[in-house]
């Protein structure tokens, strides 16, 4: 390729870069409210007042569970839980991280990660990753990287991924043996709240087929039970941090309050919106907006 042919492909990919940043949303609305919330900002969700990382770092580091959620696709989500858990780290040793991404039956494998038996070609393999959660690994690369170099236990709290899809198309009640093993001590389906919330996603998209709703919000609750008896199953006297979907922590009736019936641990969380979306203070203590550049899954 000649020098010339290399500057006018430069010159295209900068221009795309420019301006596809140009046109892209720099803020989040605010839910029946005339205020923004410009991209960089971190606010408090009980009173809406700006902070800074440091005052929310302050904040979380006297809470013993941190959930901190993300868009799975969006680079800039996962940088900042990568920037929170350095900075919880430097405050506590005592430290383990609970993630979304790995059911319960990889903890073997997770183990060896943070003991530093395996490469990362190695853990991509044993762990299923694609087989599993799909999305690009260098997603997440330098989050895992970081609790392997630093020995940060590293903790799968979920199902494992074919349980829900099977609860969804016959529910709870079709599983064999086999698969009802896996299932949380207790599943709370009686949330008003968190059932209209799930009822308002299965509306708005055709995924579900012939999917029953109850079946549907069976399978959310098991997902979220699951995670949350995990999370309760290993904190012991750690600080634990969760890095989970956005879904799985909004208004705290997810994952959070799940596991504080179990636990009686106060905790805080941390929801990344992308600029362009409305949200309400109420969906958590902490609300970040970040840009919507993203890298695409694989699902």
């Amino acid at each position: 390729m000649n020098s010339m042919v290399r500057y006018t492909i430069g010159l295209t990919i900068l221009a795309g870069i420019f301006f596809g940043c140009a046109t892209m949303p720099q803020r989040a609305n605010i839910k029946d409210s005339d205020r923004h919330i410009e991209t960089g900002q971190i606010i408090a969700g009980t009173s809406g007042a700006i902070v800074t990382f440091d005052d929310m770092i302050t904040d979380l580091a006297n809470h013993r569970v941190i959930y901190v959620g993300e868009n799975h696709s969006n680079v800039f989500h996962h940088n900042i839980q990568l920037r929170i858990l350095k900075a919880l780290h430097e405050q506590s040793e005592r430290l383990t991280v609970g993630m979304e991404m790995f059911d319960v039956t990889y903890q073997s494998v997770l183990d060896q990660w943070t003991e530093g038996h395996l490469s990362q070609e190695d853990f991509i393999q044993q762990s299923h990753w694609y087989a599993n959660w799909r999305y690009d690994y260098m997603l997440y690369e330098k989050i895992l990287s970081y609790t392997k170099d630093n020995h940060i236990p590293l903790i799968g709290l979920n199902i494992p991924f074919h349980i829900p899809r099977k609860i969804r198309i016959g529910g709870i009640d079709s599983l064999l043996g086999s698969d009802r093993e896996n299932l949380p001590d207790n599943i709370d389906t009686s949330n008003p709240a968190h059932k209209a919330h799930i009822e308002d996603i299965f509306n708005q998209h055709p995924f579900h087929g012939d999917t029953k709703f109850d079946f549907f919000y069976q399978a959310q609750c098991v997902w979220e039970d699951t995670m949350a008896s995990s999370v309760a199953r290993h904190l012991g006297s750690q600080q634990m941090v969760i890095l989970a979907g956005n879904g799985h922590i909004i208004n705290r009736f997810g994952i959070p309050d799940r596991a504080y019936k179990r636990t009686e641990v106060p905790y805080r969380s941390v929801y990344l919106a992308s600029a362009g979306e409305t949200i309400e203070l109420s969906y958590a203590d902490y609300i970040w907006v970040t840009p919507t550049m993203s890298k695409r899954g694989m699902r």
